[in-house]
């Protein structure tokens, strides 16, 4: 991680565990700090659309993604393969659920797609389950977090909305202390 990322990982970090705690009444030192490193991971467009299909193609479609994760009737050469791409899914959906929920009822972004069949929270909290199940080995330490993050998805999905309208008021704070007044 170079230092800009690191840099913005913490910035995340206060503005996550505060507005979690404060919000949402969720403090975990864990929870928080992997998702203000999967927001950091995902400044970078080719960590947000990592996960490509057999021909290379990055996946930017859930649906497809799902399809791609199946070690047994899908693409996945391998369990571990099914890992790496249901953990992406959970972080996808939390990601977009969170930051950018308006994308995900827009028509014109899940037109012609197989997006347009999927529930959004379901497939992040069954990825995320999924992943959790990976409780052997090399994945045993991360297991029961995976764990936390399909039981708390939506409080996750919640606390990640107040994180994005902080950054909006960050972003734009006069014209947010305006609109207050006139509120």
């Amino acid at each position: 991680m170079n230092s800009g990322s690191k840099l913005l990982q913490d910035f995340f970090g206060g503005l996550i565990t505060e507005t979690f705690a404060s919000t949402i009444g969720l403090r975990d030192a864990g929870l928080t700090h992997y998702i203000s490193e999967m927001l950091a991971n995902f400044c970078q467009s080719e960590e947000l659309y990592k996960i490509r299909n057999a021909a290379g193609r990055p996946l930017a479609d859930v649906g497809e993604m799902l399809l791609e994760s199946d070690p047994i009737f899908g693409s996945a050469p391998s369990f571990d393969r099914e890992r790496e791409i249901r953990k992406h899914i959970g972080d996808y959906t939390l990601f977009f659920a969170g930051m950018f929920p308006d994308s995900l009822n827009s028509t014109r972004l899940r037109r012609q797609r197989l997006d347009s069949l999927i529930d959004f929270i379901k497939a992040g909290k069954e990825s995320y389950y999924i992943v959790s199940k990976f409780d052997l080995y090399e994945y045993a330490g991360a297991a029961p977090l995976f764990g936390k993050l399909a039981e708390r998805f939506e409080d996750c999905v919640c606390g990640l909305n107040m994180v994005k309208n902080e950054l909006d008021v960050m972003q734009h704070p006069i014209a947010n202390t305006t609109r207050e007044l006139f509120m």
